[in-house]
């Protein structure tokens, strides 16, 4: 099926000028026509876009968060890593400053996992203050995620050291946002014990 193309908002997609909310739902059509055929791994196979929703409600009612363009990135965080989406269509689509914040956060799939998990733990404190918003909220949602309807196929362990390696990298953002950092260390109090 052919995808659907979003239609041209205002050109001032940058995030500099222009209406923030006609951005932030331009980034949530394109997301959801984006993901529109992928699942989540818990038991029900929740809706993909499920999960970048979840980010920007997290980052706006939790975080209080009020910056579009952390938003937009938010809601766009996995286009480049999980679909068919360019940095090049992102760009001229929501601009340099969104695409940007999509980038830091996008994972080279070429990488085995265990070195792009590695990676994700040495390039959290180098993040801009942005990414570093959008990749907290990412991982509160993982871990809320794994505690209450994990991949179906994920044991204890796995789960723990889920846990674990969320932790760490949540250690390198330290010092960005005190009430994501309590969301995040408050979803840390579920993880699975034996």
């Amino acid at each position: 099926m052919p995808r659907k193309p979003i239609s041209k908002l205002s050109r001032q997609s940058d995030g500099k000028t222009g209406d923030p909310l006609a951005l932030i739902i331009k980034a949530l059509a394109f997301s959801a026509n984006k993901h529109r055929d992928q699942r989540r791994k818990d038991t029900p196979a929740s809706p993909y876009i499920n999960h970048p929703i979840d980010l920007a409600n997290v980052l706006r009612n939790e975080g209080g968060i009020r910056d579009g363009v952390v938003i937009c990135a938010a809601l766009l965080h996995d286009t480049i890593e999980d679909t068919q989406t360019s940095p090049e269509e992102l760009q001229r689509e929501f601009g340099k400053r969104v695409c940007a914040i999509v980038l830091e956060m996008t994972d080279d799939k070429r990488l085995p996992k265990n070195e792009r998990k590695r990676l994700q733990i040495e390039q959290a404190p180098g993040l801009s203050r942005r990414a570093k918003l959008v990749k907290l909220a990412d991982k509160i949602c993982n871990l809320r995620d794994v505690a209450y309807s994990p991949p179906e196929r994920w044991d204890l362990q796995r789960r723990q050291q889920y846990f674990d390696w969320a932790r760490q990298v949540v250690d390198g953002l330290r010092g960005v946002h005190a009430r994501l950092e309590r969301a995040f260390d408050e979803v840390f109090l579920l993880r699975p014990r034996q």
